[in-house]
């Protein structure tokens, strides 16, 4: 003691801390701890409270205006729209059937049109002697050797068989000048002569001596063919000869 009074006791650190507030309310909740906490849970409800009443005050209001805007159902029945014109039949409907005949008969004429522009024409006859004359002339011209005579004494031989309807068939010169030899449409001097050309261009054509004269065949072959068709058409009944007469189709 100091004075009389007793010396104040020196307490450590430990003894300036705030006591607790440690009290119960009536109803036996207990108390936050400290005033500050207090004040925030109140704050905190009351804000919940305020966000409670504004979204009812919000969802009523909604309510109100939804059930003024909407009508009030009634038993009335609507007015009727006025009923459609009548619907026209269209143009299938009524030509359908004409177009569709009218597209087969012109696709069969177009047919008919590219198949006459289109056929093969009626084949040309050449006459023979024609046939002949068109071979011999550019021959006039080239050597004569084997090959030229050659194909003289077949162009020759073919006219003959062809003019005077002599059967068809690869014959020697001695079977042709055989079958020509007789022959009533040709004649005994346009066998003999036609024999003989034949004869002497065998013989040029395998053995051809150097001293000999040219043959001139190109030309005796042309008029061998005149003087055959010359027999022909004499020996030949009037419209068969008028008809040969007539100048060939271009």
């Amino acid at each position: 003691m100091i004075g009389g009074q007793p010396k104040p006791e020196i307490r450590g650190p430990q003894a300036t801390r705030r006591p607790e507030v440690k009290d119960r309310c009536r109803c036996g909740t207990r108390l936050p701890q400290t005033p500050a906490a207090g004040l925030r849970a109140g704050c905190a409800s009351l804000l919940l409270g305020i966000r409670i009443c504004t979204s009812a005050a919000c969802l009523l209001a909604l309510t109100l205006s939804l059930s003024a805007a909407s009508p009030a159902p009634t038993d009335d029945i609507p007015p009727l729209r006025p009923p459609h014109a009548e619907i026209l039949p269209g143009f299938w409907e009524q030509y359908g059937l004409w177009v569709t005949i009218f597209g087969l008969l012109l696709l069969a004429l177009l047919a008919a049109a590219a198949w006459f522009l289109t056929r093969p024409g009626p084949p040309v006859v050449v006459p023979p002697e024609v046939q002949a004359r068109a071979v011999l002339e550019p021959l006039r011209q080239q050597p004569e050797d084997g090959a030229l005579l050659s194909r003289v004494s077949q162009v020759l031989r073919h006219y003959v068989a062809a003019a005077f309807d002599l059967p068809a068939g690869e014959l020697t010169t001695s079977e042709f000048c055989r079958a020509i030899d007789g022959h009533a449409r040709i004649g005994p001097e346009i066998s003999a002569a036609v024999s003989e050309f034949l004869r002497q261009c065998d013989q040029r054509k395998f053995s051809l001596p150097l001293s000999a004269p040219p043959l001139s065949a190109v030309p005796q072959a042309l008029k061998l063919i005149e003087l055959a068709q010359a027999r022909r058409l004499a020996v030949a009944p009037p419209e068969a000869s008028g008809a040969r007469m007539s100048p060939p189709p271009e």
